[in-house]
């Protein structure tokens, strides 16, 4: 599938505003949890509203922007051809982030021979990382990249030299003095860089059909536990060693929701038969008897959840439905139809939405408010919170812009049935065809 140049906005109420002040350093956001505090959200735009600047990207691409101080930053590839592959490159862009005027773009030549078609997100699907003072880019087989805030490139490592028809789609993670990415398709194995040098500290195996990126876990005491889904397993490990810690049984299929955690209870969703499970971190061994607490058959093949106030919610890239479900025992919460809001009014009905642009690519996710949200309203498009992945937000009650990128897209899209939890408007529901060059 070819996927057209990709175009990065800002939208906001005015032009002289800009995004708040917080950084969104990943994928998904601070803690890889997919949830901003940030309020006022715009709801609407178009090339006449709320739309302070566009501005078009070297080429096409499906990760994430993140937001570091004042730059926006970025990746696309470009000149692909499959007929001549000499001809691709790989890119880290730097867009200002009050006027969205490149800063610079790090041209990068990919490692040779690639998959000259990658189904859905191309070559560059893995959203950056940044510590507020280097940028770190993984490209796949390509590997991991660092770079200075002017854009200098200080090194580069490889992770593995495997390939996949639906190409790399896992984010890299931070943590201490490790850059930590999940290379299932380069390697099956997840790999620890050092910062400084780029040399390989740890690498931990049995990264089978995985699509997700690692989740820092925070436990009691100040302990930190690193947790990935693979095909039939959730694995934990000690992110400073790469120790395997404990380990219990999982999504039964390939998995390409990144989990997510709250309380010491981590959630993973996944699997094209639709499953979730919650297991108690902090044990050891196999846990699945002693520290599962439930597992349910609703899920999402693709799209990661996100854990708020008591619930945890997900949009399903299958079968039309927005799902909210109970973190205590994993009931759908409420039971059946969840209540709908219109103009801030929950009511139990179905609720017919317009249609969102969503590309089909990596790492699409749910987005919903923080506990805080009060004011509602009524139902609106799939937004894209700041550099975290394609994620629906709500309105809320003071003018806030927001970054996404425009890219692409022959993929199902549709309508459907917009629900609410803990006081927000969620998720319009994929699954019509529609042109492409769509908003996400």
């Amino acid at each position: 599938m070819a996927i057209s140049p990709l175009r990065l906005a800002l939208c906001g109420v005015s032009l002289g505003v800009l995004v708040g002040a917080a950084d969104w350093p990943q994928f998904r956001g601070p803690g890889g949890q997919g949830v901003a505090q940030a309020k006022g959200l715009p709801t609407t735009w178009s090339e006449t509203e709320n739309l302070a600047w566009k501005t078009k990207m070297p080429g096409a691409g499906a990760s994430s922007p993140i937001v570091v101080g004042k730059r926006v930053i970025v990746t696309c590839y470009s000149d692909h051809d499959p007929q001549n592959m000499q001809q691709l490159r790989l890119h880290v862009v730097c867009v200002n982030r009050a006027d969205g005027k490149i800063v610079w773009d790090r041209e990068l030549e990919p490692s040779l021979p690639e998959k000259n078609k990658v189904r859905d997100h191309g070559y560059s699907g893995p959203t950056p990382a940044s510590d507020g003072t280097h940028i770190y880019a993984f490209f796949g087989k390509s590997g991991v990249v660092k770079l200075d805030l002017a854009g200098k490139v200080l090194w580069r490592s490889s992770v593995g030299s495997g390939l996949h028809g639906w190409g790399c789609g896992t984010s890299p993670v931070l943590y201490k003095n490790l850059v930590i990415v999940n290379a299932a398709v380069e390697s099956r194995s997840l790999v620890a860089l050092d910062k400084q040098s780029g040399k390989e500290v740890w690498r931990a195996p049995g990264m089978n059909s995985s699509w997700n990126t690692p989740h820092l876990v925070s436990l009691p005491g100040g302990k930190q536990e690193l947790v990935v889904a693979v095909k039939n397993r959730i694995l934990a490990f000690d992110p400073q060693t790469g120790k395997a810690l404990w380990n219990s049984d999982g999504i039964h299929d390939y998995v390409c929701p990144s989990v997510v955690s709250k309380d010491g209870v981590v959630y993973a969703i996944g699997g094209r038969n639709s499953q979730t499970v919650a297991v108690k971190a902090g044990g050891r061994g196999d846990v699945t008897g002693s520290h599962q607490l439930w597992r349910a058959s609703v899920g999402a093949n693709v799209s990661s959840p996100v854990v708020s106030g008591g619930y945890l919610y997900w949009m399903s890239d299958k079968n039309r439905t927005a799902y909210c479900l109970d973190i205590k025992n994993g009931r759908l919460r409420p039971e059946g139809l969840p209540a709908l809001c219109v103009h801030g009014r929950c009511r139990w009905q179905a609720l017919r939405a317009p249609a969102p642009r969503w590309n089909h690519g990596s790492g699409r996710q749910a987005g919903v408010p923080d506990a805080g949200h009060e004011s509602v309203r009524g139902p609106q498009h799939l937004r894209r919170q700041p550099g975290g992945g394609r994620q629906p937000t709500v309105p809320a009650q003071r003018p806030l812009p927001l970054l996404h990128r425009q890219v692409g897209c022959d993929q199902r899209l549709a309508s459907g049935t917009v629900i609410c939890g803990q006081g927000g408007v969620f998720m319009p529901c994929p699954r019509k065809k529609l042109g492409c060059g769509g908003w996400l």
